[in-house]
């Protein structure tokens, strides 16, 4: 039996974690969880899972749910940065699922690397904020980072029988969202509404506009050079609007293996769960005669600038991946809301970016004060 916790478990992630906790309840179990406005999901969560500890980030919302469950359940409701940070340390979990969107899922993931947990990495932002320096912190602390990005676990299925020192290059596909083969012009009358219309992956608002921008796909360029280990020149990005061919690694031989499969969060997220073993499932099985064609094109980073910036921040360093994933969140939350345009999120990113001096990343106080540094120049620009 393997015990997890999950930071986000109303989100997608953290939902479609549940549902293979559903199909496995021999196998796993949930010991604590986390989440924030959808305290009716919570609740549910709760009573079917029986979880010992559960965090609510909004205090108000924590007292609510304490009220709205029954008698019988005993799971301990916490709120705040130290009951998500009490979640991820929780002691009986060996694993921890990062769900949780956004800046706030560093600290508590910290807190489980310094344990010693093996961590099921669906928050983008802790290797691109942190990158070397989190990377060094498990290997000091023996914690095992599983990536559940579909494209990342994609790479890491394919390397499983190979060396890494072999790669000549990992091939990141992209779908590219719902404005691919679209140019400037047409990007200028974008709504949110048009932005929140992913083709294939249904996804959280931020994580989807971000898809729209191509600025996942450069996060996850950030993640891949520090999950992997290797030189920025060795990440390709192809875009590949069916989502079927999730990622692939081609080797100094020139022999490229990929991982396949149908657009299914869940799949990765179970062999994150199982690894190093692969278990049945109820899913769907891939019928490439009945796809038919699977197509693949170069990204336009003119157009969506966004994936250019990703590559510059890459190859400066220090903190500028930092500000970059900062200033991009700012700007996301800005368009949510409808206070800029969807062409603003790339414009004002760098303008953040070229008036930022890096500085080199060696503790979590450096990586929060670039975040910081982000949104301040924002509020100025603005």
């Amino acid at each position: 039996m393997k015990n997890i916790s999950i930071l986000g478990s109303t989100g997608s992630i953290g939902t479609q974690t549940l549902e293979i906790v559903g199909e496995h309840p021999d196998k796993i179990k949930v010991g604590s969880i986390s989440g924030n406005t959808n305290i009716e999901l919570l609740k549910e969560q709760i009573i079917e899972f029986k979880p010992k500890l559960c965090c609510v980030m909004n205090e108000e919302n924590a007292l609510k749910l304490k009220k709205m469950l029954p008698p019988h359940i005993k799971t301990e409701i916490v709120s705040g940065m130290e009951g998500l940070i009490e979640v991820a340390e929780y002691e009986p979990s060996e694993i921890l699922v990062t769900a949780i969107s956004g800046m706030i899922g560093l600290k508590p993931t910290l807190a489980a690397i310094k344990k010693g947990k093996t961590i099921a990495l669906a928050n983008k932002e802790t290797l691109v904020t942190g990158g070397q320096y989190i990377m060094n912190l498990a290997k000091k602390n023996k914690a095992t980072i599983l990536p559940v990005d579909s494209e990342h676990s994609a790479i890491f299925q394919c390397l499983m029988a190979n060396d890494t020192k072999a790669i000549n290059k990992i091939i990141l596909t992209a779908s590219g969202g719902p404005f691919r083969g679209r140019d400037i012009e047409y990007l200028k009358s974008i709504t949110v509404e048009d932005a929140l219309k992913h083709p294939n992956w249904s996804m959280g608002k931020k994580i989807t506009i971000d898809s729209a921008t191509l600025m996942n796909k450069g996060l996850e360029v950030i993640e891949a050079k520090f999950l992997f280990d290797i030189n920025i020149d060795q990440i390709e990005v192809l875009v590949h609007p069916q989502s079927i061919v999730h990622s692939a690694v081609e080797f100094i031989d020139h022999s490229t293996i990929a991982q396949l499969g149908h657009p299914d969060m869940r799949v990765p997220i179970q062999f994150a769960l199982f690894y190093p073993k692969r278990m049945k499932n109820s899913f769907e099985s891939l019928s490439l005669a009945t796809i038919g064609t699977l197509t693949f094109e170069k990204p336009d980073i003119n157009t969506f600038k966004c994936l250019g910036l990703a590559f510059e921040a890459l190859e400066v360093g220090g903190t500028m991946p930092t500000v970059l994933n900062a200033a991009n969140e700012e700007c996301v939350k800005l368009f949510l809301d409808k206070k800029i345009n969807f062409l603003s999120i790339g414009n004002i990113i760098e303008e953040v970016m070229l008036s930022h001096c890096p500085w080199e990343i060696d503790s979590i106080e450096t990586i929060l004060a670039a975040e910081e540094y982000a949104k301040t120049k924002i509020n100025e620009i603005l």
